[in-house]
């Protein structure tokens, strides 16, 4: 073994020994080196370096295992070095090396390497021995007894002890070896099986992942047997299978690690009691399992139409809707690939084989497709089958081209082919910034042709819906009531191509216009046709104010037509016109007396059954009119945008629709006509100031879906016209606060509230300070309450609302900061009135330090947003952290507070988690460290440990950087005096050398002295010194010292020479001059040419001094 592997223990056997734990087997004793030992180990040797040569090097082995094991059939006259060896030495040598791959670790690939020999070997070494056997033998019920069968057992005996060692890697390459070995034979010995499967069953349950997913990986092919099991009962045990599967799929739904699901998704036999267990994994927390379910599972499952349709549609809708994108391209490969090949009649390979070729298009493969999937109920308005038909078009090109839609395709539209058409007119509409569109122009009819076909399957589905309300037998009903779910969705999806066409042809354009608008009129037609056909309609008029008041005509004389049914059905009744003949006779007449007079009941005889029924009929039919009326302006309304008083199509359907229908005693027309309402607040301010109070009224007094319903008007109304609204009626807040606070009473309301709260406070349409706070103080509480715990809806919505919330703003973080600690309080209230004998309080609420770390976390200061700034930029250590400061400041406060001992124990480890930044304000860093300072030393925590350890942990956090600035703040002074010195000791030089008039016969040529605006400047160079400036009036003066020993002078810009002769005496004192130089960190340079005497010895001075410094 090379050196890797032996350098881990000992060659003695005691060594060896105590390597593993006190259940390792006895090691094999070793025996002097001999030749069977160094040609075994020489294989292995060679094993362990690549995976290339195993198939040779098993060859090898196979011949000095047939050598050791089978007598020669032809005599060999050179006798061989392994002759004098047998099989028991040859098993004993093969098992010390594998032994000896025990120890190794995981990351060593040497050891994965080895354990894939010894399978290949085994596995090889049994099939040769099955060849020697002969057919007779190898066909025998029982499994015959070979020297590879020996081998395995041998091998398999000596490892298993080695499965409960308490080394971790000997328990993993253990159960790898076994794992594998069961994989890479065909059969194995039934004592063995029984002892294999008792071991494995025990590392099911390891603390270790890898040992438990190296486990289940070789249960899972001993569970393989439960199929020949189901088909021969009486030669197996259905009881041990059975709860060996039982096991296996409990491991499958339980076991912590993804890995181990994983393998166990992989490698469990497909039956049907298992099959629900394997798909449910695509909605596994594991992207990479989930991603295995369509990439691995589904695929080696075979035909897909052996699923059940509502499971085909569960998996595709959970695929193609996942939130990690390899699972959603999985799934899309899935049904492009798979699925569709499965409906074309292609045979898919078995394990092994090449792939087969693509089958070639046709549209019928693609019409069962979408058949299998049930196109009719999955390509509706959030559908699943519109999102997997995008990915179909977009991957599968040679549909793309070979599709064609001809005019007798249009004349014979189904559910699935007009699906085929919209789906392939919205992919090339949307996809590929307008690559596709040519296939648009290319394959679809022109628009005046779409309008005839559409009004072909309009007429088809009007009589289809009249024949059904003329029917009388149920199966009768049932067959018609199919067909017209059919035709319906065919109009529909034509109507979503019409929304997608150009209207540039006048012609086409005019004919749609006029189909439409006749069809509107059509009291029959079905709500989702009636949205779709105004949706057209409003896109077919032009989009300036004109034409939406064009528009709305139109809709409002569609909506007249369909009003006038009511006239004509009841031209012999009392003849009412108006909205008011909406009231029914359904409800008053339950609760008015026979002898009371009110309306058309004044002219019925109350013993007439038949009469009563006909009022009732007409009663239901008016109500369904209206309602239909109402509908049709609700859709209406959606699409317009402009003012409604300006639009007197609008003020008029106002005034004679929509206010008698929220007057109206039946409650369907009411709530309806209270949606419209509030689409007609959103286009007139002072409307929706004046009907507040009505929505609000609704909120308190309504069912729990009329409740949602007035709660999605105000938040709509208030969205559009500003939180001003809700300053001036301080009664709207509480309707907010007590839709938050219903829980179990109307969770649905609970979570509509939560939803609009969310939106108003994210988009910043309450601004109010102390509104905004006890929204977002409701919400946090709501969030962790133990009520909310089965209410998904709110605990998803501030899942995501939250952080991102607090993330956004630097005052959204201290907004949450402000509140945080009263919502701190709140819960530990709520924490402490939970009766224990109602609920497992950990179980149903989070810990009070786990809320803490939440609340410390939404507002740490290095996760908010900064513009410019990356999330993970190492210049967030230092970002402004003043929200943790005051953040710390309230829970001193608090703690200094009356507070109970029990809360104070919850609010002060917080402090250890703040984040202090050097980058914070000053001031309230040194504010803060006082009042800090006197907590610690009045103790305020008492004997709080944890507290007091939070507590010096944020003091010294904070002392640091006091520190720190205090040491910067003496640098800064230090620098000040010393820069304060200098100058004062250079004036004072100057001003004493300027008074100097004569020295031995000398002049003074000027002093002066060079402020920081740069009157002035000198350079000291190898040569001299030459000094440039002004004094008084003489500008441009210029000294200039050539270094000679003589000290002659030049002066500037007269060129008048001044000579001092021999230096006998004759001496010229030059300017002084005092320069800031910024390189030399403020040091003066005085500068002084010729003389003697004391004012050289002062300059020298001078100049040592700074370079003292």
């Amino acid at each position: 073994m090379p050196a890797r592997v032996s350098s881990r223990g000992t060659r003695s056997s005691g060594a060896a020994s105590k390597r593993g734990s006190s259940s390792n087997p006895d090691i094999p004793q070793e025996s002097p080196d001999n030749e069977l030992r160094k040609q075994v180990g020489a294989v292995f040797r060679d094993a362990q370096k690549t995976t290339a040569t195993h198939r040779k090097l098993a060859v090898n082995l196979r011949k000095l295992h047939e050598a050791c094991c089978y007598e020669p059939t032809v005599p060999n006259k050179q006798s061989s070095a392994t002759d004098d060896f047998d099989e028991s030495d040859f098993n004993t040598e093969f098992a010390r090396c594998v032994l000896r791959v025990m120890p190794v670790k995981k990351s060593e690939g040497v050891g994965d390497r080895v354990i894939r020999f010894v399978g290949l070997f085994l596995r090889h070494a049994n099939d040769k021995d099955i060849e020697l056997l002969g057919e007779d033998d190898a066909d025998a019920s029982t499994m015959p007894e070979t020297p590879s069968s020996r081998l395995t057992t041998e091998v398999m005996e000596a490892v298993l002890p080695l499965l409960a060692s308490k080394d971790k890697f000997v328990r993993y390459r253990s159960t790898q070896l076994i794992s594998h070995i069961i994989n890479s034979l065909d059969a194995i010995d039934d004592d063995l099986f029984q002892k294999l499967r008792q071991g494995l069953l025990r590392r099911i349950r390891d603390k270790e992942a890898v040992v438990r997913s190296q486990a289940v990986l070789g249960l899972g092919r001993l569970a393989g047997n439960q199929i020949e099991a189901m088909a021969n009962p009486d030669d197996s045990d259905d009881e041990a299978e059975t709860g060996l599967l039982e096991k296996l799929l409990e491991v499958l739904q339980n076991d912590p690690s993804a890995e181990v699901r994983r393998s166990l998704l992989v490698n469990l036999p497909i039956l049907p009691n298992t099959l629900p267990y394997l798909l449910e994994r695509a909605r596994d927390q594991d992207a990479a399992t989930r991603r295995a379910v369509y990439s691995r599972l589904l695929p080696a499952l075979g035909d897909f139409r052996h699923l059940s349709l509502s499971m085909r549609e569960k998996l595709l809708r959970w695929g193609l809707r996942d939130r990690d994108e390899n699972v959603r391209k999985a799934a899309g490969r899935l049904f492009r690939d798979r699925w569709i090949e499965d409906c074309a009649g292609v045979q898919q390979p078995e394990e092994g084989d090449a792939p087969p070729e693509p089958a070639a298009p046709t549209l019928d493969s693609l019409l069962e497709l979408l058949e299998r999937i049930d196109v009719v109920n999955s390509g509706v308005e959030n559908g699943v089958a519109l999102e997997a038909m995008k990915g179909f078009w977009e991957g599968r090109p040679d549909y793309r081209d070979a599709v064609q839609f001809d005019d007798k395709f249009w004349e014979t539209l189904s559910a699935e082919s007009v699906f085929v058409a919209r789906s392939f007119n919205e992919f090339c509409q949307t996809e590929g910034k307008g690559k596709y569109a040519s296939l648009v122009e290319e394959k679809l009819p022109e628009v005046t042709k779409i309008a005839y076909f559409l009004e072909r399957y309009l007429n088809v589905l009007i009589e289809a819906i009249r024949r059904i309300n003329s029917q009388q037998t149920a199966e009768d009903d049932e067959e018609e009531e199919e067909d017209t779910v059919e035709q319906e969705f065919i109009v529909e999806q034509i109507l979503h191509i019409v929304l997608t066409l150009d209207y540039s042809d006048e012609v086409g354009r005019r004919k749609m216009f006029a189909l439409l608008r006749q069809a509107l009129s059509i009291p029959e037609l079905p709500d989702e046709v009636t949205k779709l056909t105004i949706e057209v309609l409003r896109d077919i008029c032009a989009p300036d104010a004109a034409g939406e008041k064009e528009f709305c005509s139109v809709v409002l004389e569609a909506v007249a037509d369909v009003h006038d049914a009511i006239v004509d059905d009841g031209a012999n009744g009392d003849g009412e016109e108006s909205f008011h003949s909406a009231r029914s006779e359904v409800s008053s007449r339950d609760t008015t007396p026979a002898g009371d007079s009110g309306g058309s009941n004044n002219k019925k005889d109350a013993d007439d059954d038949e009469d009563d029924e006909k009022s009732r009929e007409k009663a239901i039919k008016e109500i369904m009119i209206n309602m239909k009326c109402l509908h049709i302006v609700q859709c209406m309304l959606a699409s317009v945008e402009g003012t409604l008083q300006e639009n007197d199509h609008l003020v008029s359907m106002l005034n004679n629709l929509v206010v008698p229908a929220v007057r109206s005693h039946e409650a369907p027309v009411r709530e309806r006509g209270l949606v419209c309402l509030g689409l007609c607040a959103l286009l007139d301010r002072s409307l929706a100031e004046e009907n507040l109070t009505l929505f609000m009224h609704f909120f308190s007094k309504g069912h729990a879906a009329l409740q949602i319903t007035a709660l999605q008007i105000l938040t709509d109304i208030l969205n559009v016209h500003g939180a001003q609204l809700l300053a001036s009626n301080p009664t709207l807040l509480k309707v907010y606060i007590k839709a938050l606070r219903s829980g179990s009473r109307n969770p649905e309301v609970q979570g509509a509230a939560t939803v609009a709260v969310a939106k108003l406070l994210l988009g910043r349409v309450v601004t109010d300070l102390d509104t905004s706070a006890e929204l977002l103080k409701t919400l946090v509480v709501a969030y962790f309450d133990p009520s909310t715990a089965g209410n998904q809806s709110v605990r998803q919505a501030l899942n995501y609302f939250l952080p991102v919330f607090c993330y956004s703003r630097s005052e959204n973080q201290d907004l949450m900061r402000a509140v945080a600690l009263d919502a701190l309080h709140a819960l530990y209230n709520v924490r402490e009135g939970i009766d224990d004998d109602d609920m497992d309080v950990e179980d149903e609420m989070a810990s009070l330090n786990t809320i803490g770390a939440c609340l410390v976390d939404w507002t740490d200061p290095r996760k908010c947003y900064l513009p410019g700034l990356a999330m993970d930029a190492v210049e967030r250590k230092n970002v402004n952290g003043d929200v943790h400061l005051d953040f710390a400041a309230d829970v001193l406060e608090r703690l200094e507070g009356n507070a109970s001992k029990e809360e104070k124990k919850v609010i002060a480890p917080l402090l250890g988690k703040l984040f202090v930044s050097p980058a914070s304000d000053e001031g309230k860093l040194r504010g803060l460290y006082e009042v800090v300072n006197e907590a610690v030393e009045e103790g305020i925590l008492g004997g709080d440990t944890l507290g007091k350890n939070a507590l010096w942990k944020f003091h010294v956090a904070l002392g640091k950087i006091v520190n720190a600035l205090d040491e910067r703040e003496r640098v800064n002074e230090e620098r000040l005096e010393a820069l304060a010195e200098r100058r004062s000791r250079s004036g004072s030089v100057a001003t004493s050398m300027t008074g100097t008039r004569s020295v031995a016969g000398s002049s003074v040529v000027g002093g002066r002295r060079r402020e920081s605006s740069g009157t002035g400047a000198s350079r000291r160079e190898s040569g001299g010194t030459s000094v440039s400036g002004s004094v008084g009036d003489t500008s441009g003066l210029t000294v200039t010292d050539d270094g000679d020993a003589e000290g002659d002078t030049t002066v500037g810009p007269s060129s008048r020479r001044r000579s001092g002769g021999n230096g006998e005496g004759n001496t010229v004192l030059e300017d002084v001059e005092e320069e800031d130089d910024d390189d030399d960190d403020g040091d003066t340079v005085v500068v002084r040419k010729g003389g003697d005497g004391d004012g050289d010895d002062l300059v020298d001075e001078l100049l040592s001094d700074d370079d003292d410094e």
